[in-house]
């Protein structure tokens, strides 16, 4: 009797383990819907009782969520800690672009040399999807398209790297990182061959990864950072410029001008 006990339970916790790690490598994504029970249970070789006692596991630990009747999915992780108020503030300080540029350049420079080395051909293929999805919105000169092809391709890269840390938390991070690519773009248009310069860069650290150079992916990474963070200062400068510029045409607002 106690022996028929046990055996549940340990299959049950099995089936948590293993939906676990997937959630942790990535290949269960924040928000993703799982598969019916039945064909859960069938995946698993398991009863659907044990599948529902390694389910209900996952659920008191804040893994998945669900309501009654419906499919389980992976519950949104990492935004709880995303969306604290202190970040938020932070987001919205212009002044505070070029520290988040400065973050991204030492994680990503990291992450592009560990993919040159850890890269698996599954992550190879990802990798130049991605670069593909570039060169097709470049083509089509659509900015939305372009910012959307930049962060799969940094996300792809993320994943390369096998390091599940920086994969968990830039993956959290993935709305920040698709906002601040897109705001960007869309200011960086204004300046000749940004959109040409971008896509280059893009293609080397591409190219590093997929030659399995990790100096190379690291440099090309930290040229990338380096250029964006340049042009972003730039960008900030010229606009601090032509406010002030209005503002002496306008008396501030608070002065009369004759014309």
């Amino acid at each position: 009797m106690t022996e028929f006990s046990i055996r549940p339970e340990r299959a049950a916790e099995a089936v948590a383990r293993h939906i676990e790690t997937l959630i942790l490598e990535g290949s269960l994504a924040p928000d993703e819907g799982l598969l019916p029970e039945r064909d859960l249970a069938v995946r698993l070789n398991v009863s659907r009782p044990t599948l529902r006692d390694g389910l209900k596991l996952l659920q008191e630990r804040g893994l998945l969520v669900g309501e009654k009747g419906r499919s389980l999915r992976v519950a949104p992780l990492g935004r709880a800690a995303i969306t604290d108020p202190l970040l938020a503030l932070l987001a919205e300080r212009p002044e505070v672009e070029d520290d988040y540029l400065d973050f991204r350049d030492v994680v990503e420079s990291h992450a592009a040399g560990l993919a040159a080395a850890r890269a698996t051909p599954v992550d190879h293929a990802r990798i130049r999807a991605a670069l593909e999805g570039i060169e097709a919105a470049h083509a089509a000169a659509i900015p939305s398209e372009e910012a959307e092809a930049d962060a799969a391709l940094h996300q792809a890269i993320y994943e390369a790297s096998h390091n599940l840390v920086l994969l968990q938390i830039m993956r959290a991070l993935s709305g920040n990182l698709r906002s601040n690519v897109a705001a960007n773009r869309g200011r960086m248009f204004t300046l000749p061959q940004v959109r040409d310069h971008l896509r280059a860069q893009h293609r080397a650290i591409a190219e590093a990864i997929l030659a399995g150079d990790p100096e190379a992916a690291r440099t090309s990474a930290h040229a990338h950072l380096a250029y964006v963070r340049q042009a972003a200062r730039n960008l900030a400068e010229a606009e601090a410029q032509l406010e002030t510029a209005r503002r002496r045409q306008s008396g501030g607002g608070l002065g009369q001008r004759r014309t």
